[in-house]
């Protein structure tokens, strides 16, 4: 049985830095950005810790833009 795994993809120019994806994530996976930021001006979400990610996919659903997408792989 393997064990899975998520990949967090953020589109960081649509994203506004709302935080929401941050507070929902269960795992704390994602934070925003505090020196960096998008075109428009805003921080934006990025994954801090790369193998963390389970997949629940809990940041993309409460993402208020659909900024975020999940990527679910099963390791072996």
């Amino acid at each position: 049985m393997g064990k899975i795994k998520g990949a967090i993809i953020v589109d960081t120019e649509r994203c506004k830095g709302c935080g929401l994806c941050a507070v929902a994530c269960p795992l704390h996976v994602l934070e925003l950005t505090k020196r960096e930021v998008n075109k428009k001006g805003y921080s934006f979400a990025r994954q801090i810790m790369e193998d963390t990610c389970n997949g629940c996919a809990s940041c993309a659903v409460i993402c208020p833009d659909a900024c975020i997408t999940v990527y679910k792989k099963k390791e072996e």
